[in-house]
């Protein structure tokens, strides 16, 4: 993958990760749409976690192939 493509990526999970802040209910988190934005936050955190592994195995190929 480039990476212009996993900046990108990364961005549009830190904005979906704002996006659903801003629906939690902090009052009563676990209820209605507040249970959809946490899993949409969590979902979010997992997908820009596999992007940093993702970009950190690529660096270590490189490095493993330079040697």
């Amino acid at each position: 993958m480039n990476k212009i493509l996993i900046v990108i990526l990364i961005v549009l999970g830190l904005a979906l990760i704002a996006y659903n802040v801003t629906l939690v209910d902090f009052e009563d988190p676990f209820q209605g749409n507040s249970i959809i934005a946490l899993i949409g936050i969590v979902a979010s955190l997992c997908a820009i976690a596999l992007l940093l592994i993702y970009t950190t195995s690529k660096k270590i190929q490189k490095k493993i192939e330079q040697d």
